[in-house]
Order: C-alpha cells, then sequence, then structure tokens
C-alpha cells in the first residue's frame, strides 16, 4: 500500500518534469533544423550541449515548483492578512517594498545596467573610470527598482479603488510619449527595453501573487478583472525613471 502511495505522489512530479521537457523541445527544434539542414555543419561539443539541456530542463522543473509551492502561496496570503487586519498603511508599504526588492535582484536587470555603463562608456558619455561606470550602473538597477516599487505602489490602489487598468495604462504611456520628447536620445533605447527587464523570473510571479491575493481578499473584486495588470505597470513606469535618469547624466 505504502509503496502504491509513493508511485502516485511521484506521478505529478514527472508529469511536470515531462512539461518542462515540452516547453525546451521547440527551442531544440529550432536550434537544430539551423544548425543541421542551414548552417549544415555538427554540433560542437555535441555531449556538453545535451548536459546543459538537460539541465536548462530540470533547473525550469524546480523552478516552476518552487513558485508553485512557495513564491505564490506567499504573496497571496501577505496580502490576504494584510486586507483582514485592516492595515492600510502597512499594506502600501510592503506593495511599494516587493516591486523594489524584487526588481533589485533581478538577474536580467544587473546584467543590463552593467553593459549600459561599459557600453556609455565606450561612447564617450562617461569617464573611463571604473568607478563612475559602477555609480551609474548601481543608479539605473535603484531608479529601475524604484520604479517598479511605485508601479506595484499605483497598482494596489487601484485594485482598492477599483479604477478600470486600461485608464491607468493608457495615461501612462502618454506620460512616456511626453518625457520621449525631451530625453535624451541615448537613453531613449535602455529606457524602454528597461520595461521588459522587470518582468522577469523574480518580479513576475511575487507582484501576480499580490494582486490575485489582494482582490480576492476584497468585496466585490474580481481576481481576474481586478487582480492582473500590475505587471504591465511595472513594464511601464521604468520607462518614465529611467529617461529621467538619464536626464540627470546627460
Amino acid at each position: 500500500m505504502a509503496k502504491g502511495n509513493l508511485v502516485a505522489s511521484k506521478l505529478p512530479l514527472l508529469k511536470k518534469l515531462g512539461a518542462a521537457v515540452m516547453d525546451l523541445i521547440p527551442i531544440v527544434v529550432v536550434v537544430a533544423f539551423f544548425q543541421i539542414l542551414v548552417i549544415r555543419q555538427p554540433f560542437p561539443d555535441a555531449a556538453d550541449l545535451a548536459l546543459g539541456s538537460a539541465f536548462v530542463v530540470f533547473g525550469l522543473f524546480l523552478f516552476i515548483e518552487g513558485l508553485e509551492i512557495s513564491l505564490f502561496p506567499i504573496g497571496e496570503t501577505l496580502a490576504y492578512a494584510l486586507t483582514k487586519r485592516g492595515s492600510l498603511p502597512w499594506l502600501l508599504v510592503f506593495a511599494f517594498l516587493l516591486g523594489f526588492s524584487t526588481t533589485i535582484a533581478e538577474p536580467a536587470l544587473i546584467a543590463i545596467s552593467k553593459q549600459a555603463g561599459r557600453i556609455a562608456a565606450d561612447a564617450g558619455l562617461l569617464a573611463r573610470d571604473p568607478e563612475v561606470v559602477e555609480s551609474y550602473a548601481l543608479g539605473l538597477r535603484i531608479s529601475v527598482a524604484l520604479s517598479v516599487g511605485c508601479a506595484v505602489l499605483i497598482g494596489v490602489i487601484r485594485i482598492l479603488k477599483g479604477w478600470p487598468v486600461y485608464t491607468v495604462i493608457i495615461g501612462g504611456y502618454i506620460a512616456v510619449m511626453l518625457i520621449t520628447l525631451v530625453a535624451p536620445e541615448e537613453i531613449v533605447g535602455l529606457a524602454y527595453d528597461a520595461g521588459g527587464v522587470t518582468t522577469s523570473t523574480i518580479t513576475v510571479p511575487l507582484v501576480t501573487a499580490l494582486g490575485v491575493g489582494l482582490s480576492r481578499s476584497i468585496r466585490g473584486r474580481n481576481p481576474l478583472t481586478d487582480g492582473f495588470g500590475l505587471i504591465a505597470l511595472a513594464s511601464l513606469l521604468p520607462m518614465i525613471f529611467v529617461m529621467l535618469y538619464g536626464l540627470f547624466w546627460f
């Protein structure tokens, strides 16, 4: 009997591992097609590629499992508990700090900030001083993290007030277009990319869980129509903040 239960408990995990394999297959097919039929060359280090692909599959499986076990429940539980206690100030502080802390730790943001600093120095926009480049990259990370914190804060207020998401988004993109007209040309492309960098592996799960959990805990709110939309704001505000950051530097 115990052996049967053990086998049954392993089946969902094997199914999720199979789903991770299926997610990777389209990438493998595209790469193999161009390598074999277009470039017509054998794969270099095929053993390393196979091993790396196995690591990717297993890592993707662990990441998704971790989201389901911990990050989603934590975000929803905290939002629900703070709302039920009537702790509005703490809820707003939590929303801002959640957006800031998850973004400042984003690996993609760290990478693009360092790259932006090096390229700006190579283009003569910054002094070729490692401290100056590092300061610029750190300031860029902090400005993006602050923008996401503000975005999550605005998103929470929107859910509490019941504002339609499209009004906030349209107003935000109007602001983006206006600031683009006065922002330095060198920062505009980076600012637009920063909006996509923030919606990555760490920020998206927790911010989404916060919105869904909050909308579930408020009477009259629908998790489907009110719980989502925070990620759109988290993609929008970094454009504004980074362009303002560029006005300061350039």
